[in-house]
């Protein structure tokens, strides 16, 4: 039960952080694209402003790409004669930018090309890019390492690229690490995850090892005068002859020792190792039911069994048998005369489940876990005379031995009907 908790503690301290974690990284990332963007399009758009058919390679005037020597040329990349809204540090990373153009006249003939100072595209290339864009109608876009944007010039249509490697590889190197370094972080943070973990079930865990001490030590204890009381409610009726007081002591009295074997039953379930051997369950509960079968006649009860042959579990005999007969009994308990209860078992999914049905008012969701917990029983209404002798520990014994054959213990509500299910991993 404790190791479940402490799974779950981890998971949602993990679930937490990690999508913590990873909300910041997309932030990040978002952010950081759509600024570099931004400022390509930006630049982008500097470059198309600069532009000039004339001054392009052709027509012997500098590349725009070259830091003309002139003062007196149309296009120079000195500060003073760039627009006034770009910074210097702007103009800066403007002038250290790759770009590429080809403008295209309204045939699709190439005008000029400009293929940069790196050479690293030819003009064929270039060209074959442009009238590929052009064509597909598209104004901006990815084409390899190349971003792009289209531009109308009026007379002619320019088409403006712009190197992107080394903004892509910084991406890259950045998400790369990060990834790295947040996942060292996250394994780091598991470890701490589950000593805290540990650190808050440890408490619990101790309160609760107190609890069944208790429960066993209470139980022992309380054994013996329960016993000596009946002894001398024998006595004291030799003596005095039969009395209503005696009968009244002698009723809690044996209500009291039926909750102190209770007590030390559900003690012993949880606490004492039993020896498990390989169970013929299929006879085990047909020999249970026919056992029961007599009670259920004189309530005037119909059992009827479902049960296939030869399934086998790996289990305590002894504790099978009582399983049974607590989900039995407490659909005995809990049904009217002239109403039938279903016992079935069948072979699903490389389990046994053990199904117990009887007609009754449906459980409310919010009270459906607690039936398993000790001392618990539904309101009033749902008890009759005979459930005075229960005390809400049956099924809490039946948890327990469920739990001690690694399966699972649930209960459902539909259509009038109650079904309690024991899932149990079949025997190979």
């Amino acid at each position: 039960m404790f190791k479940k908790t402490r799974i779950r503690i981890v998971a949602v301290i993990m679930l937490v952080l990690t999508v913590i974690f990873l909300g910041t990284l997309a932030i990040i990332f978002a952010s950081s694209y759509i600024e570099g963007a931004k400022s390509n399009n930006e630049k982008m758009e500097r470059y198309a402003t600069l532009f000039s058919l004339e001054s392009q390679p052709g027509s012997d005037i500098p590349d725009i790409n070259e830091k003309p020597n002139d003062s007196n040329d149309k296009i120079s990349n000195e500060p003073e004669n760039e627009p006034e809204h770009f910074p210097d540090e702007e103009s800066l990373s403007f002038q250290l930018t790759t770009f590429y153009s080809v403008a295209l006249d309204d045939d699709g003939n190439a005008l000029a090309i400009d293929t940069g100072q790196s050479q690293i595209y030819s003009k064929e290339t270039l060209s074959s890019f442009a009238q590929s864009i052009t064509d597909s109608g598209k104004s901006n876009g990815t084409n390899e390492n190349l971003l792009y944007s289209t531009y109308d010039k009026d007379s002619y249509t320019l088409v403006v690229f712009m190197d992107n490697t080394l903004m892509s590889e910084s991406f890259s190197t950045l998400f790369r690490y990060t990834l790295i370094f947040g996942s060292l972080a996250l394994i780091l943070i598991f470890f701490i995850a589950v000593y805290l973990a540990r650190c808050i079930v440890k408490p619990l865990e101790k309160s609760y090892k107190i609890q069944k001490q208790f429960i066993s030590d209470a139980g022992h204890e309380l054994k013996t005068p329960v016993s000596v009381v009946s002894a001398n409610l024998e006595l004291l009726e030799r003596e005095i002859g039969q009395n209503k007081w005696l009968d009244n002591v002698r009723y809690e009295n044996e209500h009291m020792g039926i909750l102190v074997g209770q007590l030390l039953e559900l003690a012993r379930t949880e606490n004492v190792a039993v020896d498990f051997e390989t169970v013929d369950l299929s006879r085990l509960v047909n020999g249970e039911a026919l056992t029961l079968e007599s009670v259920a006649f004189e309530k005037e009860i119909k059992l009827n069994t479902d049960i296939d042959d030869s399934l086998y579990v790996f289990g305590n005999t002894t504790q099978l048998k009582q399983l049974v007969t607590i989900l039995i009994d407490n659909a005995l308990q809990h049904s009217t005369v002239g109403k039938e209860i279903s016992i079935a078992l069948k072979e699903q999914h490389s389990n046994i489940k053990l199904s117990v049905i009887n007609d009754g008012d449906e459980i409310p969701i919010e009270q459906r876990e607690s039936l398993f917990d000790r001392f618990y029983r539904v309101d009033d209404s749902r008890n009759n005379i005979d459930n005075e002798k229960h005390y809400g520990l049956g099924l809490a014994i039946a948890k327990a031995i469920v739990t001690a054959h690694k399966g699972k213990i649930s209960v459902l509500c539909y259509d009038g009907k109650i079904e309690f299910s024991v899932i149990i991993p079949i025997k190979k």
